[in-house]
């Protein structure tokens, strides 16, 4: 049983970290850990104030802890819920001392050392594990991933516009003299537990936000290797990623070639789901793993639209793929 410590389980991303791990049949929870001067240190993260749901399933208590001497030699996997900054700092010790990280905070998303100081506001000093960190893409990474001892797992926004541009873009039907434009909306819970006046559902409109300034931005280009135009909104509700993307296709692209590359790279992928002839939308992913994804042509003008659950393929269910990848289980272990 590979043993495994949650730090930063009382959010929302943790708490499905924590669900995931008690139904793995190869995974322990060793400790689900907060920060030392948090509110919740000491509570259940099944306590009501927490994360109800979980009532019988995993009552564990939530540790402040900053110091894991005493269990560093006990744990062989890590999962980072924790700022950027917060992973910055701690994910080398983890890795110095054997264990395998799986960080869903942006800290090492993107191999390049200006990108953190402009778009997350810190200067990074992990160059050498930033060199060494895998994008934890999981359904274009699958190699990489399994060699990794830092897997660093994508935002929610680009998880979402990735998977449905990446496989036009590699099979090369789209025109280049076009950027893509994604409009994504994304559910509250992507701001984090934290409570928030501009969270607040009685505050929350849907209305767009971090127009050509959204760290997401970068972090889709560089791992699409094309110029995208992002415009992320936020919606009067709790979960859920909708992402409508408008991009052109190159003259002669029919309708058959979209989804026979749309197939060709996820027919054999579980937790991609492709739909011919429709689009889905936000109830078909809420509360599962999947990215549903669908299109519509007319002339050399695409519409694709994905949707996914934020907290889930946008974050811990993702995570969890990329461990089942890591360590040979099933893929799909502890999802289904």
């Amino acid at each position: 049983m590979l043993k495994a410590v949650i730090v930063g389980a009382s959010g929302y991303a943790g708490a499905q970290l924590a669900y995931y791990l008690s139904k793995h049949t190869k995974v322990e929870i060793l400790a689900l850990t907060v920060s030392e001067n948090s509110r919740d240190a000491g509570k259940l993260i099944s306590a009501p104030d927490l994360h109800p749901q979980l009532k019988d399933v995993v009552d564990l208590p939530l540790i402040g802890l900053s110091d894991y001497s005493s269990i560093i030699n006990d744990i062989d996997i890590v999962f980072l819920a924790t700022e950027h900054s917060v992973s910055h700092d701690i994910a080398p010790y983890f890795l110095e001392h054997g264990c395998t990280v799986f960080d869903l905070s942006g800290a090492f998303r993107v191999n390049s050392l200006p990108f953190y100081s402009q778009f997350y506001g810190f200067t990074h000093q992990q160059k050498e594990w930033l060199d060494k960190a895998v994008y934890g893409l999981a359904e274009w990474n699958v190699e990489q991933i399994k060699q990794a001892n830092l897997i660093a797992v994508p935002g929610c926004y680009p998880t979402a516009a990735q998977l449905p541009l990446k496989p036009l873009i590699v099979s090369g039907l789209l025109d280049d003299t076009q950027p893509p434009v994604i409009n994504a909306i994304s559910g509250v819970s992507g701001a984090g537990r934290k409570a928030s006046l501009n969270n607040s559902f009685c505050e929350v409109s849907v209305h767009a936000y971090g127009l050509f300034s959204h760290r997401h931005q970068p972090e889709i280009e560089a791992h699409l290797g094309k110029e995208v135009i992002f415009i992320p909104h936020l919606g009067n509700f709790k979960r859920g990623i909708h992402a409508t993307i408008t991009c052109r296709v190159k003259e002669g692209v029919t309708e058959q070639a979209i989804l026979a590359e749309l197939n060709n790279a996820y027919g054999d992928k579980p937790l991609v789901r492709i739909y011919q002839k429709s689009w889905p939308a936000l109830k078909s992913v809420i509360g599962l793993p999947y990215c549903d994804i669908g299109f519509a042509l007319s002339g050399r003008h695409l519409i694709l639209i994905s949707v996914e659950d934020n907290l889930l393929k946008g974050a811990a269910a993702q995570a969890i793929q990329c461990m089942n990848i890591r360590f040979g289980y099933d893929e799909t272990e502890s999802l289904l």
